[in-house]
């Protein structure tokens, strides 16, 4: 089996391979790489030693058995036998649901997962996003720390319990994203420093020194990135990837490492002939990055949209602490800003940054698909001191109207776990960092985040503490009581007319028109002939939809069609989908 490695610094390069050790060769053609054969069969052990280091696993390490300190493992991957004939999903009209592996179970494992997938096509959900699966230290984490950027967390049950998932998946219709960090790389079990300049202090990032992407080298570590996304999606038959924090992604070079990314990605789709997605984590509210190749954008194919979810949520909740401050002014006007423009700051004043952000939209050449809408994610709900879901302080209206704004609206819906039957667990932020020094600095860094918002140190979870895991894992006897049951059933309905309605997957921003009482707390919406109407307020609100006749399709509260007058008597905090003819 040929062995290859970018080791540019190093003057030997030792190949320890099933307990034999052979030295490698530089490679003529490529520089800095070097190359050797060695007897080899899926499962075997290996590392590279660089001059007289130990041996060090693989940067393109396919598999982790010991964790990212062991020695890397051969893994062939013609080995896995796909029972599951797959075309893809395209993101236009799809659903999301994001799942975190180690706590949608409390198995906390693929395979326990992939049992799991059932009540997410029944759900009706179309894609499920799996949060980073890369080696880390410990058993339990979010897994935004990993390293090994080909490789699957053992503890999950590594690249073949990865390929188990998907095809369960696939075979039930439901397409799989993975969430892949490319911005840092893990504090811990790191040793893509010692191969070569994997990262640069020309720019620096909230996790230190930045990746290299655009100092010398940097042609190397972007075929890095991108040789690692293109393997999650074949080898995985993987139908997107979500890109955490692209906007730490430092890069100054004329072709943009996202730009490269996406024409590779696409590339790879027409070769595999089925759609791939791109799905990026931004702050920069910049529709370049979501503008297609052709018209002078970066080619990815959609985004986070944290502006809809910041003013739904003042909506919801009345919170104004921090980014929610400029949301929270006018709440249901900047809910109506997000429906027909996506971002709600395209160019104005961001208090919370100190100064203008994003820029404008241009509806002609990015639709409503391209930004994903959410009410909750693992970052929204996971980064509250107590990380306290929407269902800890909202009653099951008001939940219904939260379903109900971000499946009806002109973005691609995304849930997050549990969401669709307001669990009662929380989503704790959760590490288990074996390096001691590491983990009680991660300790006293959370508290005393969250001293500078106001709360306590002891009311902040420990996170290495396991207790505060075992409570962010789900509750699977909820969906089976009231009132879960009830906001269940309204989720797979909402999901169903979504499938069910044309309008309801028009990419058109610009045909989504808004209606909204900002102090009777009413917000309605028109999406071709499908009407929206949502009371946030306690007390009825009488919300005019026009002289159309509209019949119900779908009602949290019962409510009677409007009359001649077009009116809509809607119950307080409920919510109601019509059809006008």
């Amino acid at each position: 089996m040929q062995f290859e490695v970018w080791a540019p610094q190093a003057d030997r390069v030792t190949l320890h391979c099933d307990g034999a050790a052979s030295a490698l060769e530089r490679n003529p053609e490529r520089a800095g790489w070097w190359r050797g054969e060695a007897e080899a069969r899926d499962g075997t052990r290996y590392g590279f030693a660089l001059d007289d280091g130990p041996a060090l696993p693989d940067p393109r390490s396919r598999r982790q058995p010991d964790g990212p300190d062991g020695l890397s493992a051969v893994v062939d991957h013609a080995r896995y036998e796909w029972r599951t004939e797959w075309a893809g999903w395209p993101l236009p009209g799809a659903v999301l649901y994001e799942l975190h592996v180690g706590t949608y179970t409390r198995e906390g494992t693929l395979d326990a997962a992939a049992d799991r997938l059932g009540h997410l096509a029944e759900l009706g959900v179309t894609h499920v996003e799996l949060m980073p699966l890369t080696p880390f230290p410990g058993t339990h984490g979010w897994g935004y720390e990993g390293v090994s950027l080909w490789a699957v967390h053992e503890p999950y049950g590594g690249p073949e319990a990865l390929k188990r998932f998907v095809d369960r998946a696939h075979s039930l219709g439901l397409g799989v994203v993975l969430d892949v960090v490319h911005n840092h790389f893990g504090p811990s079990g790191n040793h893509l420093p010692a191969f070569g300049p994997y990262l640069t202090d020309r720019h620096q990032t909230p996790w230190g020194a930045a990746v290299n992407l655009d100092a010398p080298g940097s042609d190397e570590v972007r075929d890095y990135l991108v040789g690692s996304a293109l393997a999650w999606l074949r080898d995985y038959r993987l139908d997107g990837l979500r890109l955490d924090a692209v906007h730490a992604l430092v890069d100054t070079r004329a072709i943009h490492f996202l730009e490269e990314l996406s024409t590779a990605v696409d590339a790879l789709a027409a070769d595999l002939g089925r759609p791939l997605s791109l799905i990026a984590e931004t702050d920069l509210n910049d529709p370049r990055l979501i503008t297609p190749r052709t018209d002078g954008g970066l080619g990815l194919h959609a985004q986070w949209n944290d502006d809809f979810h910041h003013a739904l949520h003042t909506a919801l909740t009345g919170e104004s602490q921090g980014y929610y401050a400029d949301f929270a002014r006018a709440p249901l006007a900047a809910l109506a800003k997000t429906l027909t423009g996506g971002y709600f700051h395209d160019g104005t004043y961001s208090s919370f940054r100190g100064r203008s952000h994003g820029r404008p939209l241009d509806r002609t050449k990015v639709g409503g698909h391209r930004l994903l809408g959410y009410s909750q994610t693992h970052d929204q709900v996971g980064n509250r001191a107590q990380g306290d879901r929407l269902a800890a302080s909202l009653s099951p209206g008001l939940l219904a109207c939260a379903a109900t704004l971000t499946l009806t609206a002109p973005f691609t819906p995304m849930l997050f776990q549990g969401e669709e039957w307001a669990a009662g667990t929380p989503w704790q932020f959760f590490t288990d960092h074996t390096d001691p020094e590491l983990a009680e600095a991660v300790r006293r860094g959370r508290r005393r985040e969250f001293a500078a918002h106001g709360w306590a140190e002891e009311d902040v979870p420990d996170p290495q503490d396991p207790a505060t895991r075992e409570r962010s894992c789900l509750d699977w006897s909820e969906p089976g009581r009231e009132p879960h049951a009830r906001v269940l059933a309204w989720y797979r309905r909402l999901i169903a007319l979504r499938h069910e309605q044309p309008d309801l997957t028009d990419p058109d921003l610009a045909d989504t028109k808004v209606a909204y009482d900002e102090r009777a707390r009413w917000i309605a919406f028109r999406r071709g002939d499908v009407r929206v109407a949502v009371n946030l307020s306690e007390s009825p609100a009488a919300i005019p939809l026009g002289p159309r006749k509209a019949d119900v399709l779908a009602a949290w509260e019962p409510v009677e069609s409007p009359g001649a007058d077009g009116v809509l008597q809607v119950p307080g905090e409920s919510a109601v989908v019509l059809l006008q003819s």
